[in-house]
């Protein structure tokens, strides 16, 4: 297995645009690749020594190359990939693998250029350019534009689109960006449930853990408001923000999250470890206006955590109104408040429906059960890696 008809191995490339996801969300993904004899080569921007290090330990190869995650210069833009085109002209995959938007678009243009034989997109989220908020829509309707453009000649072209909800891939569908045969919903990434264990939920003060990265359209302002109304009400109610400072076009600055924090609303640990602070929470809040399938929301749900989220893509996914928490409107931090109000006053709410959150999640959110389904898009669990070359290209 993993041997091509000269016996040498079938080289699988992975494109990212960052390191630590691909690293803690993707680690048994690319163990199942290795397993199953493949030469796996991991091109991200900016790694460090430590993250080298974890990658080799998969069983992979790391290598860097030039990438803005959120980068709209139209200049630095064509330089990144011309960056990527020369590293895997370098590599020479039989099969290439890019997750999330922005290496989907350029690694399909790769792709093409060098006759990559088989090349799949695995889409985590539509991200900035796709989400409806009142701030930088010019911004958003340039980068729009150009990500449609650019997708009828890469994204288009691939084997297989891979999709974690059904919005999204019919978007892409409707947009005439795939056709239906080669989009496929795939599903959440997953969590390993052996490695998130359930826990008792905090009932004492009770406690709203949101977990993003620190920009707007993860509902960071919705989430502020509500707790300040609860707070006028409920003063010993205590909220906690986790997540960095984040390079996206709607990023908060740290000046408005510190003054969120002197005004006494959040306590914000800033990057820290899940697992810890979710042990300290009653409930996890995600009002966000749209996502994949947010993982974080996974691992709470995992670690049997009630959950608040917002009733767009993504989100939708995670939550069964009234089961396992609640379902509230976008931008609407008064419909926020009033679903922490119910656990606020109907406490045992928190357990009831922090265990329905672990039930659902060994049922949906398995990471194991989510790399077969990859596996199988890819045709890799039923077949020999050598048969790769034997497939038709798709483009």
């Amino acid at each position: 297995m993993g041997k091509t008809s000269n016996h040498n191995p079938v080289r699988l490339a992975i494109v990212c645009n960052q390191v630590f996801s691909l690293i803690h969300f993707r680690k048994y993904l690319i163990r199942e690749f290795t397993r199953r004899g493949y030469e796996v080569w991991v091109f991200t921007p900016r790694i460090t020594a430590d993250e080298s290090k974890q990658i080799i330990a998969l069983g992979a190869k790391p290598v860097a190359y030039i990438l803005s995650r959120s980068g709209i210069n139209p200049f630095f833009e064509l330089f990144s990939l011309i960056s990527l085109y020369l590293k895997l002209r370098q590599f020479r995959p039989h099969v290439l693998l890019t997750i999330m938007l922005k290496p989907s678009l350029y690694g399909g243009v790769v792709a093409r250029l060098l006759h990559i034989p088989r090349y799949y997109c695995l889409i985590t989220g539509l991200g900035f350019s796709f989400t409806q908020t009142d701030k930088k829509r010019f911004v958003r309707y340039i980068a729009r534009n150009a990500i449609q453009y650019l997708a009828q000649f890469s994204i288009k072209t691939a084997s297989a689109v891979m999709f974690q909800n059904t919005d999204d891939m019919e978007l892409f569908i409707k947009n005439r960006l795939v056709s239906s045969d080669q989009a496929f919903c795939v599903g959440a990434t997953g969590v390993d449930l052996s490695e998130w264990h359930p826990v008792p939920s905090v009932l004492d003060p009770i406690t709203f853990l949101l977990a993003a990265r620190l920009i707007q359209e993860k509902g960071i302002f919705e989430f502020i408001e509500a707790a300040r109304s609860i707070k006028q009400r409920y003063p010993a109610t205590r909220f906690i923000l986790l997540g960095g400072i984040d390079v996206n076009p709607g990023k908060l600055s740290r000046q408005q999250v510190m003054l969120w924090v002197d005004e006494g609303i959040i306590e914000w640990p800033g990057h820290a470890d899940m697992r810890s602070w979710l042990k300290k929470a009653s409930v996890f809040v995600l009002p966000s206006y749209r996502e994949g399938v947010p993982r974080s929301t996974q691992e709470a749900m995992a670690m049997a955590r009630a959950v608040i989220t917002t009733d767009v893509p993504g989100c939708r996914e995670t939550v069964i109104d009234g089961v396992n928490g609640f379902l509230i409107p976008p931008r609407n931090a008064r419909a926020l408040a009033h679903a922490m109000e119910k656990f606020i006053l109907n406490p045992v709410l928190i357990e009831i429906m922090g265990k329905e959150s672990r039930r659902i999640a060994e049922e949906r959110f398995n990471v194991h059960h989510a790399n077969k389904r990859i596996l199988q898009v890819m045709q890799i669990s039923t077949q020999q890696p050598s048969e790769v070359h034997n497939m038709p290209t798709g483009n």
